[in-house]
């Protein structure tokens, strides 16, 4: 069965003058959190964007695709941590989502940095963000494996 999700935007004015608010419709988690341009292309002054809101999309669908995929490889994680920072610049005479780095730091007992690596590549590919991104915006992943160490 398919999901849905809806989100909310109410703008007031012009491009570059104007503003708006964005809200989770779905889960109403998040209501009314200003956007505009210049958050956007200048200062974030406070402001959210399109693309703040894509890295947090990118990052936690991430997150969720590389745990399923090392629980599958028989070494499930204990943590990970991934941050995602997208650019928007402009091509030519467009403004452009050109790229979603991500960055994953994770402690996952009996795999070594290799194995991680690999696993966050395959990953970096294949969640379902990075699937609906993919062949329109360049895609890349550093890996971290870190070591719990007990205290």
């Amino acid at each position: 069965m398919a999901a849905t999700r809806t989100a909310t935007v109410t703008w007031n004015g012009t491009l570059a003058q104007g503003s708006g608010t964005v809200s989770a419709g779905s889960s109403s988690l998040f209501e009314d959190l200003p956007v505009s341009w210049g958050s956007r292309t200048e200062a974030v002054d406070g402001r959210t964007s399109p693309e703040e809101l894509l890295a947090a999309a990118h990052a936690s669908c991430f997150a969720m695709a590389l745990s399923g995929a090392l629980v599958r490889a028989g070494t499930p994680p204990d943590h990970l941590h991934v941050g995602a920072t997208v650019t928007f610049d402009k091509v030519g005479d467009a403004w452009t989502i050109t790229r979603s780095q991500l960055d994953v730091v994770g402690v996952v007992p009996g795999m070594d940095s290799a194995a991680f690596d690999a696993a966050a590549e395959a990953t970096r590919d294949n969640c379902p963000v990075s699937r609906a991104l993919r062949g329109n915006v360049e895609l890349s992943v550093a890996a971290t494996l870190e070591h719990d160490h007990p205290h």
